[in-house]
């Protein structure tokens, strides 16, 4: 069986890539230290040459001094001493020209140095010629010698400035390429960077679109997230989430449909059983027993469609964790829930309008039409049976950048302070009721808000029950009136 490597960590790869590029960066540093320390110290040896063979150049003019005055004086006087004195002198500059022509000073020069101090001792010796002509000669052989000298200091001056250029563009050259290393490790490091961030940024966006996806409740997509362990972990955490997410919608629905099932059969036997009484198939009926018959009636059937709105609006959310997004114009989709209801609002004396805010502004937004249309429908059946008679009714969409806001304002009685946090809790009704309730559908049971509510939700907004209308956005006063604004943000991607 073949050995499977664990996966290393997000961490143990972000400590790897830190690592790497600190190991980069100090390599080139490091480089360029030893390359430094390198120059300095060649730098160091050749001012230490130059030292010395300026040391020998000005040695060897004092010997030759000292050679001069010896011969000089020996022409003079005769004196065997100063003849002895000289051949020192000229043995120790001999060896100043030796240590010369060691550090590249041209040999040529030293044999002609040499040359001439072997004829200036032949000049000594010899005795034929007059005192004065030799001190003559001898003069002109010093002279002579002493421009060897100059010639030798000028070469020691060359070779020190030769070696200074070849130092200094060393220098330069060594200079280039530890720029061009720090650029090339602060480019890898960069790619590194890049390709670390890249790789890493990679696995925790699937994180974040799982986590999304969590939230809006998309739960058939399998969360398999590939990246470092630890992120794998992540994701097979998430995933377990998301299954028992499943599971305990479908532990939902089924405890519903079982509660409605088990309660609908004695609720039918027990509405039949009224309905003989009522009908007097047991015997005549006193007219309290009649009363209570009908209570009972009334009750049984609120009862049925209290059962019936329970698994409508489970059906409803059920569906809007499903959403299908597609383009949709929500201005000609308001319009047309207006036309549908307008039996309704009419029969009241209602007026509805429709504003878009600007007024030119493109409404084309990505929603699941359906189901949007299904919650503003519910507000707009709401805002018709709260208004009063002759009241008036705007819906008011409102686009802000990549956002949408709709409104749905009436000029009805209003929702008290203390009910806007509880309005959309499902079966919650509120204290204030309009004059004719019908009491049937979704507006009378306290779902319909409901509903709207998951609908938001699941398109990624929000639902406020907003304060009183103010003064310019209905035509009439009728009342303080309620405002429900659905805020959608990214409505509207480029």
């Amino acid at each position: 069986m073949l050995n499977v490597l664990p996966r290393p960590s997000f961490r143990q790869l972000l400590l790897v890539a830190f690592l790497l590029v600190a190991l980069l960066l100090a390599a080139v540093s490091l480089r360029g230290l030893f390359t430094l320390q390198g120059l300095l110290d060649r730098s160091q040896d050749g001012a230490r040459q130059a030292l010395q063979l300026n040391a020998h150049v000005e040695r060897l003019g004092e010997h030759t001094l000292t050679m001069e005055r010896a011969a000089r004086q020996f022409l003079v006087l005769g004196d065997r001493a100063l003849r002895q004195t000289f051949e020192r002198a000229a043995a120790d500059a001999d060896a100043q020209v030796k240590a010369l022509e060691q550090a590249d000073v041209p040999v040529t020069l030293g044999s002609r140095w040499r040359a001439q101090v072997a004829d200036i001792g032949d000049r000594l010796d010899g005795g034929g010629a007059a005192p004065l002509a030799r001190d003559a000669q001898v003069s002109q052989d010093f002279r002579e010698l002493d421009a060897l000298v100059g010639e030798m200091a000028e070469q020691v001056r060359g070779l020190a400035e030769a070696r200074n250029g070849a130092l200094q563009a060393e220098l330069d050259q060594g200079r280039a390429a530890w720029g061009r290393q720090v650029a090339g490790a602060i480019v890898l490091a960069l790619v590194l960077a890049l390709a670390l961030a890249l790789g890493l940024a990679r696995p925790l966006r699937r994180v974040e679109q799982a986590i999304v996806g969590l939230g809006e409740n998309r739960l058939d997509e399998r969360i398999d997230i590939q990246g470092p362990s630890d992120v794998r972990q992540i994701g097979r955490r998430l995933d377990a989430l998301r299954q028992r997410l499943v599971e305990a919608d479908a532990d939902k629905a089924r405890f519903l449909r079982h509660v409605s099932h088990e309660l609908k059969t004695p609720l039918a036997a027990l509405r039949e059983g009224v309905a003989l009484l009522n009908d007097g198939v047991t015997g005549p009926l006193s007219p309290n027993q009649q009363e209570v018959a009908h209570i009972l009636a009334d009750n049984t059937a609120t009862l049925q469609r209290r059962i019936e709105d329970l698994l409508r609006f489970n059906a409803a959310a059920f569906a809007a964790q499903r959403l299908v997004r597609r383009p949709a114009d929500l201005a000609a989709l308001v319009q047309r829930l207006v036309d549908e209801q307008q039996l309704q609002w009419r029969a009241r004396g209602l007026e509805v309008a429709l504003q878009r805010l600007p007024p030119d502004a493109d409404m084309v937004a990505e929603v699941d039409a359906e189901l949007l249309g299904t919650a503003l429908s519910n507000l707009l059946s709401n805002a018709i049976r709260y208004s009063p008679q002759g009241g008036a009714i705007v819906v008011t969409l409102a686009r802000e950048g990549d956002s949408l806001a709709i409104d749905v304002a009436d000029e009805g009685p209003g929702v008290p302070e203390a009910e806007r946090t509880r309005i959309f809790e499902p079966f919650f009704r509120g204290q204030v009721q309009p004059a004719d309730p019908t009491g049937q559908g979704l507006a009378g049971t306290g779902i319909g808000l409901s509903i709207v509510a998951e609908t938001v939700a699941a398109h990624g907004g929000h639902i406020t029950c907003m304060p009183a209308n103010p003064a310019s956005a209905l035509p009439h006063d009728a009342g303080p009136g309620a405002r429900f604004r659905i805020q959608l943000p990214h409505a509207f991607p480029d």
